[in-house]
């Protein structure tokens, strides 16, 4: 998360340890997160729904550059910077991956319902695959602001 300065990724500032705890200094955001408002809110508009997917793919287009996938995109990992704006933040980077490393730490992940189908399908736990696998997740999330209900069936 150090590594990246884009307005639409999560900042974090600082890691502290005690003897007994870990502290995380992250940027703050009031907004709330974007599947409260999904759950709160009846219609997004094409303005408001346009604003958050440029805000996500222009984060991911940050971590496509360092070869990075997110691997967990979901309304829960995407933050409002304030309430009432649709400025949005992609947050929880720990399933996050390097497509340069091998083997993956986790090879097959993610929340099902968003996990790209050639993550899911996945025979061989060597083999790799490339940040393209976020796009799907975002497809997902598309689907879920546009027509107010996820593109597959059961929980």
């Amino acid at each position: 998360m150090r590594k990246f300065n884009q307005k639409n990724l999560m900042k974090l500032f600082g890691v502290f340890e005690s003897q007994n705890s870990i502290y995380v200094a992250i940027e703050l955001l009031e907004g709330g997160q974007l599947c409260d408002k999904i759950k709160s809110k009846h219609k997004f508009t094409s303005i408001e729904i346009k604003m958050i997917m440029k805000g996500v793919l222009e984060g991911l287009e940050v971590m496509h550059e360092e070869k990075i996938m997110h691997r967990d995109l979901k309304p829960e990992n995407i933050l409002l910077r304030k309430d009432g704006d649709y400025d949005c933040v992609i947050a929880d980077f720990g399933l996050s991956e390097s497509c340069l490393n091998e083997p993956y730490l986790f090879v097959r992940c993610g929340t099902p319902g968003y996990v790209a189908p050639e993550v899911v399908n996945l025979k061989d736990l060597k083999a790799k695959y490339d940040p393209i696998c976020d796009l799907f997740s975002v497809g997902v999330i598309l689907h879920i602001l546009a027509l107010r209900k996820p593109p597959f069936p059961g929980k």
